[in-house]
């Protein structure tokens, strides 16, 4: 809608009456309630930013090509279809044609039930206005569907035989509408429609075609679905010749012909579109399972999350990986990291990605950036496991980058790294809870077939999945859709089980708390959350989840060979203690644990002695400490220490002579520079940190001591960033404005438009039509202060400090002191005007007061 007519609609002043229909969208949504009003704002809220003035403005705006874009971007496939075939539909359309156009000559009785439903859509969006026997798409919508040489139409219908005429000389013309058997006409306007007509007439065209050679119906075969444009030769084949000079085909060049719209249509049997879509493709479920085997299989998945998220900030407790340059981790470290989890590089992105989004890790901000865990990931592991979990799910659900994203390419060609720059994708939060509220749908303990959940995503959104598609590298995951929002998708249903969220496919009971939807059977899972703040829904699913999980255990179980097995996940100290004394040899349902010289060493070098380490062995062990156990602290610990080495550049110092002489007579000692200063006492080269790995991989246990001669306890203090917060999902656009605002917003509108639809009185001096009258100082000050006397309200032109000019009805109660104070209807309070910024009143008409 242009927005010259819409200014010129603003001053015509508003037709009441029942059966009067509308002439502009303005005025259309001037007619409505104001909860149709409300659902606009709610459906388009890039509409509210700022607030319109009044409800033309509301029309211009809605009409701009940013909002109607993003407006049909979010239309289910059926209510484009019907969009796209207004557009191809003479403006305005008839209702009936509409659906001709949808259901073809042969009628269709779901898409005659489905029709009201689209229009209504279009309609609530503004996307579509007038009465059913005047449908219009408002004019942006009608350029960007509508069929044109340079953007074809997805109906693949070409241009109508007037446009595909336009340009043809009436000589031409006359000669198409002569060979087609048609009698001469005395101008081009009357031929083109008579030839319109031929076209449009069922009965004639099937006899016109039916003189057709085979080959000639061939070609119009080729061209009746799209694209109706074809390449010739200077001199075309005889069936193209045919269909030429019969006006079946129209130049649009010297080389291209075109099939022209009523043409398409007939072949078509009256169908815009070959394969209407009236309904939303049904979700089947692939496999059933009891409800408590899915709540079982997630919870154990919960809590393999939660012991991976532990293993990977752990390893990176002295500080991680460097931060690349451009930001984000090297191929290379994601590599090692990925190997160091035993999961595939894909599932390792994942994971950084989201202890990343859930602020537990973050780059130190140094010189030499290195990436660690943050403050927040010690507060995390002092909490239960269940909130543990509800605090990795909750930023999951809303964030905006992408891991799946991760290997593959930008716009650019530039490669996307793993906690780096250019993950985000806006449409991923609503993805993630469109796939977990369809699953939802399901009755409890269904698992979904994932083609079907993807083809009912690209029918809820076809056109915002293909739009976004094209800026991605689909040669990044080969076996992957192309459409964006059906990988996202496909990324959402691993990660959900992952997290477990669904367990073997099917949505879990905490995921359903998470969503707010009802446990025992699904209701309409449409706009998940249902007004619940989301971090009351993740509350709600960490007390599900709770029970599910396994108890934390107080014991292990030693064994013969070195070994301890964690039948359970291990209390917070006793884990701690034991990933220090031992190594982790295998995860799974009973952790594995192998004690080793050096882990024994580890758990010495942190304070601990060897009465301590057998004290907490046996207050551990429910089996008896095994004697090769024991033996190997004893022996460990019996040589901790035997050695000293301090800064000199370092140095070692023994009690024992017969050992510093042993280490100078090794030949793997050379490295180190050593040199005897005293019978006890042996100088190196290398700073303290090198000589005690030196001498450690020689064989020796040696111990670093302090400037005062003490034993350095080595604890294992982690390295952590300084405070970080988590980072801000990016919007997909503006965000859903609440009741409040909604309210608010209708009201502002409505006052704004009575303001500038009030009808004022005919000034003295007759003006431009639609412009304030001018006034002088005095006549003014008059105007007002009789309006404040009498109570009544006039009409004011305005100009602001900033120079903007605008109009207001006000209704004074005060003048003094050059200001006139007065309910301002416009903006709906009382306000305060300078007097000299008045630059015109006017008494509203009678029947306006």
């Amino acid at each position: 809608m242009g927005i010259g007519e819409l200014d010129r609609e603003a001053h015509v002043p508003e037709v009441t009456g029942a059966a009067a229909a509308p002439r502009t969208l303005a005025e259309a949504l001037r007619a409505r309630g104001d909860e149709g009003l409300a659902a606009l704002l709610r459906a388009r809220p890039d509409l509210l930013n700022p607030v319109p003035n009044d409800l033309t403005q509301l029309a211009t705006r809605a009409g701009t090509r940013g909002s109607v874009v993003r407006a049909l971007e979010r239309l289910d496939r059926f209510a484009l279809q019907t969009a796209e075939a207004l557009a191809v539909a003479p403006d305005p359309a008839p209702y009936s044609v509409l659906l001709g156009l949808l259901t073809g000559d042969e009628g269709d009785p779901e898409i005659e039930a489905a029709l009201p439903g689209a229009v209504a859509l279009l309609r609530e969006q503004a996307l579509l206005w007038g009465e059913d026997d005047r449908l219009r798409l408002v004019r942006t919508a009608r350029e960007l569907l509508a069929p044109s040489a340079q953007h074809p139409s997805p109906t693949g219908l070409g241009p109508t035989v007037a446009e595909a005429t336009s340009g043809m000389s009436p000589g031409r013309v006359q000669e198409i509408i002569a060979t087609a058997g048609l009698p001469a006409t005395h101008d081009p306007v009357s031929a083109v429609a008579v030839l319109t007509g031929l076209f449009t007439d069922g009965a004639r065209m099937g006899a016109l075609l039916d003189t057709a050679a085979p080959e000639a119906l061939a070609v119009l075969d080729r061209l009746v679905w799209g694209p109706p444009y074809g390449e010739v030769t200077a001199n075309p084949a005889p069936p193209v010749r045919w269909l030429r000079d019969r006006g079946l085909l129209l130049p649009v060049s010297a080389r291209t012909m075109v099939l022209p719209r009523e043409v398409a249509l007939h072949l078509r049997g009256g169908r815009a579109h070959r394969a209407p879509e009236p309904t939303a493709p049904v979700l089947s479920v692939r496999r059933e399972y009891r409800p408590q085997v899915v709540d079982s299989a997630a919870a154990g998945q919960a809590q393999l999350a939660l012991a991976t998220v532990e293993e990977l900030l752990k390893s990176w407790d002295r500080g991680g990986p460097q931060v690349l340059r451009a930001g984000g981790l090297s191929v290379r470290d994601l590599k090692r990291t990925a190997a160091a989890m035993d999961v595939t590089e894909e599932t390792a992105s994942f994971w950084l990605e989201l202890c990343y989004a859930a602020g537990l890790l973050a780059s130190d901000g140094e010189a030499d950036e290195r990436y660690a865990p943050t403050p927040a990931y010690d507060d995390w592991l002092d909490l239960p496991p269940a909130e543990r979990w509800a605090l990795l799910v909750t930023p999951w659900l809303t964030a905006t980058r992408t891991a799946g994203l991760v290997g593959g390419q930008d716009a650019k060609g530039r490669a996307l790294s793993a906690l780096g720059p250019d993950l985000d994708r806006a449409p991923a939060p609503e993805v993630r809870h469109r796939v977990l509220a369809l699953l939802a749908t399901l009755p409890p303990g269904s698992a979904a077939d994932p083609e079907t959940l993807f083809a009912r995503l690209r029918w809820e959104r076809p056109l915002r999945g293909a739009a976004q598609s094209r800026a991605e590298d689909p040669a990044a995951r080969p076996a992957a859709p192309t459409d964006l929002r059906s990988r996202l998708a496909r990324w959402t249903l691993a990660e959900a089980e992952l997290l477990g969220l669904t367990g073997r496919g099917a949505l879990s009971g905490p995921g359903r708390a998470l969503l707010n939807l009802p446990l025992a059977e699904a209701a309409d899972a449409g706009e998940p959350g249902g007004g619940v703040e989301l971090s009351v829904a993740a509350g709600r699913a960490a007390t599900l989840l709770a029970p599910l999980l396994p108890e934390a255990v107080d014991h292990v179980l030693l064994q013969a060979d070195l070994t301890a097995v964690a039948p359970g996940p291990l209390r917070r100290p006793l884990a701690d203690a034991l990933a220090v004394l031992a190594d982790v040899e295998s995860k799974g349902g009973a952790t594995v644990y192998r004690f080793t010289p050096g882990s024994v060493r580890r758990a010495l070098d942190s304070g601990r002695t060897a009465t301590d380490l057998h004290e907490f062995l046996k207050a551990h062990a429910r089996t008896p400490v095994p004697q090769p156990l024991a033996y190997l602290v004893d022996d460990v610990a019996r040589r901790h220490g035997h050695l000293r080495v301090g800064a000199a550049s370092a140095y070692v110092r023994c009690d024992d002579d017969t050992v510093l002489g042993e280490i100078l007579a090794d030949r793997r000692s050379a490295p180190l520079g050593l040199r005897k200063l005293a019978p006890t006492v042996l100088a190196a080269q290398v700073d303290p940190a090198s000589l005690l790995e030196g001498l450690r991989s020689m064989g020796y246990a040696p111990a670093a001591e302090s400037a005062e001669g003490d034993v350095l306890i080595t604890r294992a203090d982690a390295y952590r960033t300084s405070v970080r917060t988590a980072p801000v999902p990016v919007p997909d656009g503006p965000p859903a404005p609440d009741a409040t605002l909604l309210g608010a917003a209708v009201k502002a509108i409505r006052a704004g438009d009575r303001a500038a639809t009030a009808v004022r009185r005919e000034p003295a001096a007759p003006t431009a039509a639609g412009t304030l009258p001018r006034t002088s100082a005095a006549e003014t000050l008059a105007t007002v202060q009789a309006a404040a006397m009498t109570g009544s309200a006039v009409w004011i032109g305005y100009v602001n400090a900033e120079g903007a000019a605008s109009q207001r009805v006000i209704a004074p109660v005060r003048v003094e002191g050059g200001f006139v104070t007065g309910y301002d209807h416009t903006a709906d309070e009382v306000r305060t005007y300078p007097l000299h910024r008045i630059t015109g009143v006017a008494e509203l008409a009678d029947d306006q007061v």
